[in-house]
């Protein structure tokens, strides 16, 4: 690899972690290739600090209750209402991007709670790379939750609307 290459290269992973750092992702991966038997794979990456919810604990444990049974009752599980990712009807964005809940500015959104979908329709629009992708709704039911709001960033697998 030639030296004008090497700096082009770094500048351009360079330009990359400033991305992750500015649209707030914890990992972006791109294959650049220069020709048949020349590519670049870079996987950029960090690690987020995840402040932990606080847990109520139970005022008065028996006293005859283990530790680890109290903290457990403590402890709520995860379910469809604390984590909307793993409800059935979650429907998760396909790419990182930047979403739009209607199809421009002052046009009303595509979706919103209690309305009615049916397959096919188009739930809202991720932009990726300057490419406007349209969501279409996977199954027919009831929208009960949009779980973004218009202009947010997601991430590849982010829960953005949830259909029942």
């Amino acid at each position: 690899m030639s030296k004008k290459n090497h700096d082009s290269d770094v500048a351009f992973i360079q330009a990359l972690a400033e991305l992750l750092r500015e649209n707030d992702l914890t990992e972006l991966e791109v294959m650049r290739e220069y020709g048949e038997d020349d590519s670049l794979n870079v996987r950029v990456s960090r690690q987020m600090q995840i402040a932990a919810a606080p847990v109520a604990v139970a005022a008065a444990a028996p006293a005859a209750a283990p530790v680890a049974e109290a903290a457990q009752a403590a402890a709520p599980a995860p379910d469809a209402e604390t984590d909307p990712a793993s409800h059935p009807g979650a429907v998760t964005s396909p790419m990182v991007g930047t979403v739009y809940l209607q199809a421009e500015p002052g046009a009303p959104s595509f979706v919103s709670a209690g309305q009615t979908v049916s397959e096919g329709d188009t739930l809202l629009i991720v932009e990726a790379m300057k490419t406007m992708n349209h969501i279409p709704a996977p199954k027919s039911g009831t929208v009960t939750r949009v779980l973004v709001g218009d202009g947010d960033t997601v991430e590849y697998g982010a829960p953005l609307v949830i259909i029942e």
